[in-house]
This record gives structure tokens, sequence and C-alpha cells, in this order.
């Protein structure tokens, strides 16, 4: 089977604060790699009261250190709001500490609504600039050249594995044209997966970071004992999109027995369209979807969120999702 990872919102349930959605994320992190799971990201948003992961390289250090084999990254960081520089010193800092442990995926999205995209400096322009900071940010990366006096200290002759993420053919493209591993976000933004994956493919040119296309696709994950607990357990997903939605996001909300008047049906229809990929059941119904899921859209590796409200559901629904990778893997 290809590698199973997982992409950890860091989530700050309602009622509860970033410091316990930190010990969560390393209790999950412990968790994932006593599971063989191959790494776990986590990804940079601002001001958004239920994900803790903001300030992403100092999360990642603190996984890090508090694993020993997973590889920990993130998924990712969005580079407008950053100087290249200071993003290869940070990631040249962390795999320096953690070797051969780091990843580095990058997004040109806010990660944020646009009055906080003011309070972070973020040029409104900058993110047309992505492709020439992501240039800049890899030759940090390379050894320096003689003469050279600006340098990523650490991080100049790290092999650093350097990701692009995105939902749309723009970081498809780019991607293909650096020979890059590319990362789709279809946990939330499905709409152009199967068009974005194709191009990148067939455009693909090898580098000296990448030598034939790598990717990997985003999917929903909540598993529990019965179908039935999984998609009690899915409303809070299911909440948490509409209140985005409707510019009110708050903490991440508990399950609910039912749905019934929650939301409108054109609601509805935004949230199946936005959580297509998705997979909610007991280990039958789990087993199914992931290998239904692998078959029609060939994936190399495949990274899941599981966004559950109770902490020990999400360790439950994780060891279901192993073990079902398990079972495929021997089928």
């Amino acid at each position: 089977m290809i590698p199973l990872s997982i992409l950890d919102l860091s989530l700050i349930v309602r009622g509860s604060d970033a410091a316990v959605a930190f010990r969560n994320s390393l209790d999950l992190a412990r968790h994932a790699e006593s599971l063989d799971f191959h790494r776990y990201w986590v990804a940079e948003h601002h001001a958004m009261p239920a994900i803790a992961s903001a300030a992403t390289s100092v999360l990642i250090g603190h996984l890090a250190a508090g694993t020993s084999r997973i590889r920990v990254g993130a998924g990712g960081i969005m580079l407008p709001n950053h100087a290249p520089l200071t993003i290869a010193e940070q990631f040249g800092t962390l795999e320096s500490l953690f070797p051969g442990r780091i990843d580095l995926g990058l997004g040109r999205a806010p990660g944020s609504d646009q009055e906080t995209m003011r309070a972070l400096r973020r040029d409104p322009a900058s993110a047309d600039r992505f492709p020439q900071d992501v240039v800049e940010l890899l030759h940090y990366f390379d050894p320096p050249a003689p003469g050279q006096r600006v340098r990523a200290v650490p991080g100049a002759g790290l092999d650093i594995p350097v990701w692009l993420l995105g939902s749309s053919l723009f970081s498809a493209h780019l991607a293909a044209q650096l020979g890059l591993p590319f990362a789709f976000a279809s946990h939330f933004a499905p709409d152009q997966m199967d068009d974005a994956v194709m191009l990148y493919r067939q455009r693909f040119t090898p580098s000296a970071r990448l030598a034939r296309p790598y990717v990997m696709l985003g999917l929903n994950v909540v598993a529990a004992d019965t179908d039935a607990e999984a998609r009690v357990l899915f409303t809070s997903h299911q909440q948490q999109f509409v209140a985005l939605r409707r510019g009110m996001p708050g903490q991440f909300p508990p399950p609910v027995a039912s749905t019934e008047g929650l939301w409108t049906p054109m609601e509805q229809a935004g949230i199946d369209r936005a959580l297509a990929c998705a997979v909610v059941g007991g280990p039958a119904t789990l087993r199914a979807g992931l290998r239904a899921f692998i078959d029609r859209h060939q994936p190399d590796e495949l990274i899941i969120v599981g966004a559950i409200h109770d902490h020990a559901a999400r360790l439950r629904s994780f060891s279901l999702a192993a073990e079902a990778w398990r079972d495929l893997a021997h089928a």
C-alpha cells in the first residue's frame, strides 16, 4: 500500500483552549507514530478560533521533540505571509534539530480573512510573487555559492523536502514546472482535483529534488465502531464548515444527534460538495471507502484529516484507519 499520513488542524474544541489543543496534538502524533503513519503535518491558519497552529514552525518543533521516527512538517506554510529567507532559517533550524524528519509544504493563500491578512502586513500582491518566492526559498537550501552574501544559516545545504500545496491548477502547474511533490487539498476543495493531478503528472519536469511526479491527496476520515456513530461524529466538521461559510468561525463544536434545521438546503449542498472526499463509517465502510478512493484517483500517498471533537474518539478513529490500511495491504 501507499504511505498513509495525517494532517492535524490542532483543534481548539468548544470550551477548551490552545494549551489543550497542543497536548492533544502531541498525544495524537505519538499515537500516529505507534501506528506507523508516515508523516504528521500541521497547517498555518490565523485568527481562527478553532485552530491553534498559527505559529506553525514552533508547533512542528514541539511535535518533533515529542516523537522519534515519524516525519513532521507543514501542510503548509503560507509563503506570501513570510520572507523566504525567514522560512529557510526556521526550517533549517528544525532540520538541524531533527535531521531527516522535517517536511516543508508551501501554499499561497493567506490562511485568514482579509482583515487578518492586513494585520499580518501581507502585501496584497504577494500571492502574485509566489513562484519567484518559491524559487528564492529553494535557492536558500542549496549549498552556498562562493561569494554568496545572503544565505540561510541554518538551512543552506540541507536536504529538506519541499512540497507545493494547492486546490487549483495553478500550484499543480508550478509544482510540475519546478519538479516538486504536489499535495492537493481535496479534503475541502475537491472540484479541480482530477484536472490538477492530471496536469501535474503530464507536465512534470524531473529535478534534482524529484525524479518522477509524486501526488498526495487529502481525505476526510471519520471512523467509529459503527456507521451511525461515525456519522454523528462527523456532524462537528459539518457544523464548523457552515460556520466558516457564514463568516462566524468559532471553537470546534461538539457533535449533534441530528442536523435537522441547523442549515439550509443550499448550505447542505455546499457541505456535500466541499466535503465530497470523505469516508465516514465503521470498519467495513472505512475499508471500502479507502479502497474506492485509491482505486479511482491513484495517489502516491494519502493524507487524512480526522476533525473530531472528542479526543478519545479521535484517537480511536485513527486507530481504525490504520487497521483498515493494514487490512487493505494484506488483501
